[in-house]
C-alpha cells in the first residue's frame, strides 16, 4: 500500500464548499468543510483506482510523492 501526499484547495461558494486536488486536477463539494473534503478524497481514491487499472499511475506517480510543493496566491488584473 503506498500513500500520497496532495495538495487540498477549498473555497467558499453560494451553495458550499468546493474541494479541489490540484496535482490530479480532481475536484468535488459539500455542504461543510468537512463534507467537501471527504467527498474530495474519495474521488482521489477512485482516480487513483482508474489510474492502476489504466496502467498509469506509474505515469504520474512522480507528481503524487513529490514533498516539494509549493502553493501561494497570485492575483491579476485585467482590463
Amino acid at each position: 500500500m503506498k500513500t500520497f501526499d496532495f495538495t487540498m484547495v477549498i473555497w467558499k461558494e453560494k451553495e458550499g464548499y468546493v474541494s479541489k486536488c490540484p496535482e490530479l486536477g480532481v475536484a468535488s463539494c459539500g455542504d461543510t468543510i468537512s463534507e467537501a473534503t471527504s467527498n474530495l478524497k474519495e474521488a482521489i481514491e477512485l482516480y487513483i483506482e482508474n489510474a492502476e487499472t489504466l496502467g498509469i499511475l506509474e505515469d504520474i506517480e512522480e507528481s503524487l510523492t513529490s514533498k516539494e510543493k509549493f502553493t501561494s496566491h497570485l492575483e491579476v488584473t485585467y482590463a
